[in-house]
């Protein structure tokens, strides 16, 4: 099953930039993933399995910033594919 996730983060501190990008760098490491980045969100499509793996580790990296926010939608759609 293909899903789509939706993801703003939001680092609760004065230098919250780095941060950002270094997640969305880290996520785009991973070729199982296609990441799309625009000024509110991220958005991540790839097989169920792979991305919610790949999140799981990637959000934990995250956290080691203390007062880091994730807000997700995940839909069960590829909606890169849907949307074209």
């Amino acid at each position: 099953m293909n899903i789509s996730v939706e993801i703003s983060y939001y680092p609760l501190n004065d230098e919250y930039i780095p941060p950002i990008k270094s997640f969305i760098d880290r996520l785009n490491t991973h070729k199982e993933l296609k990441v799309k980045t625009n000024g509110m969100s991220t958005q991540v499509f790839g097989t169920y399995d792979d991305v919610i793996d790949i999140l799981k580790q990637e959000i934990k990296n995250a956290f080691e910033l203390p007062h880091s926010v994730f807000i997700m939608k995940v839909v069960n759609a590829d909606l890169n594919v849907v949307m074209k």
